[in-house]
Parts: structure tokens; C-alpha cells; sequence
């Protein structure tokens, strides 16, 4: 790397030495990122998020002693997070799509989920896609898993409903998936001043990024048609 931009810190979380060593090393023979450490269950991984600050924390989800839902829970408890110095972002790893498992980490926090049998391209851009704060997963997809889990209607919180009108369209927007360029066309802004009300919004409803945008949009019953 060209040594302008640390490296992508990475945590492994898996009870599999094998598949742990092999992940090991498709990241860190990527360029700007590395793996910082590996964990066998959900307890040595909050005790090396803590130690560690890893930037990205690829999380198996069903593991001894503690597993990945309950692991993600812990390293996004609001003590934890307060304590930090800059954001971590969860993956969590699973041998199924479509994982009501990975659907909880979600909730917890995590940014997505990919399948155990991803290449190591598309892990390495999972990596830094959530590094930027982004989902790895399509809108789709996380829509399809938290409706699994969300079907009746829950009234609004104040927070949301202190949001203006056009904070709440691009709210709207988000929750559906459409990109910064998408909502600027649509709601005939700029792309900055979109970035603007999505900076806005997670202040105001106390979120970390986009991908919360969405859980707290089905959480509530915010999600439109």
C-alpha cells in the first residue's frame, strides 16, 4: 500500500482453526487491510475487540461458549461503544442465506451478513464496504430477513417524528435502499446535501449508519411501498 491510509484492521471470529487460517490468508494478502487476530468463540472475540480495536470483525455466527448474535450484542453494547475511538463494523459469517441468526447480529448491530462460501473478492469488498460504513448485503435482502422478524405496525418514536419533512424523504429513501445519487434525483438536491440530511438523521435517531437506518425503519413500521 501506499502507506497514505492505515490498513483495514480485521478480527477473525470462527471455531474452525482451518477456516480461520484460510481466511487469514485471503485478507491479508489483499492490499490496505490485515488481520490483527483471531478468535474461537464469541467471548475471546469481545475481549480482542476491546484489546485490539480492530476496524472490521468477520463474525461466525453459530459458535461454543458464546455465539455471533451475542458476541455482536456485547460489541455494540452503548457502554462499549462510548468507549471507543473510532467505529468497528461487524460481518457475520454463515453457511445459510437468508439467516434469521444473521437477521438478529443485524438488529445488534452488525452491517451484514456473508455466506461462508463467498470468494475472496467478494470478501475482501465486503471488507471494505462496511469499513466505509455501508451494508454488504443488498436493501432487498435485509428488507426480506427483517420483515421476517417485523410484521406488526409499532408507533413511531418522538425522535422520529421531531425529523422535518425532507429529513423524513430521505429517510424514506434510505430505509428502501436507493444510493446518495438516487435520492438527490429524486428529491432534486445535491448529492452533499443529501449526505447532509443523512447525517442529520443518524444524530437525531441516535444510529451508527445507513445499514440502522433500515433495522429501525422495519423495527417501527417506517418501511413504505
Amino acid at each position: 500500500m501506499s502507506g497514505e491510509q492505515p490498513d483495514i484492521r480485521v478480527l477473525l471470529v470462527d471455531d474452525q482453526d482451518l477456516f480461520r487460517e484460510g481466511v487469514k490468508v485471503i485478507v491479508d494478502a489483499q492490499e490496505g487491510m490485515s488481520v490483527v487476530g483471531t478468535a474461537a468463540d464469541g467471548v475471546e472475540a469481545v475481549r480482542l475487540v476491546d484489546e485490539l480495536a480492530p476496524d472490521v470483525v468477520l463474525m461466525d455466527i453459530r459458535m461454543p461458549e458464546m455465539d455471533g448474535v451475542e458476541a455482536t450484542r456485547q460489541i455494540f453494547a452503548p457502554t462499549r461503544v462510548a468507549a471507543r475511538e473510532h467505529p468497528v463494523r461487524v460481518v457475520v459469517l454463515t453457511t445459510f442465506n437468508l439467516d434469521d441468526r444473521a437477521a438478529t447480529a443485524i438488529r445488534h448491530g452488525a452491517s451484514g451478513f456473508l455466506l461462508k462460501g463467498t470468494t475472496p473478492l467478494q470478501l475482501r469488498d465486503a471488507i471494505r464496504t462496511v469499513h466505509a460504513g455501508n451494508a454488504v448485503l443488498a436493501p432487498t435482502d435485509l428488507s426480506t430477513l427483517l420483515e421476517q422478524q417485523f410484521r406488526a405496525p409499532v408507533t413511531p418514536p418522538a425522535a422520529y417524528v421531531g425529523l422535518t419533512e425532507k429529513e423524513r424523504e430521505v429517510f424514506d429513501a434510505v430505509a428502501r435502499g436507493l444510493s446518495n445519487t438516487e435520492i438527490a434525483a429524486r428529491i432534486f438536491a445535491s448529492e452533499s446535501t443529501v449526505k447532509t440530511h443523512v447525517g442529520a438523521i443518524l444524530r437525531k435517531l441516535a444510529l451508527r449508519d445507513r445499514v440502522q437506518i433500515v433495522v429501525f425503519a422495519h423495527e417501527h413500521g417506517l418501511v413504505t411501498r
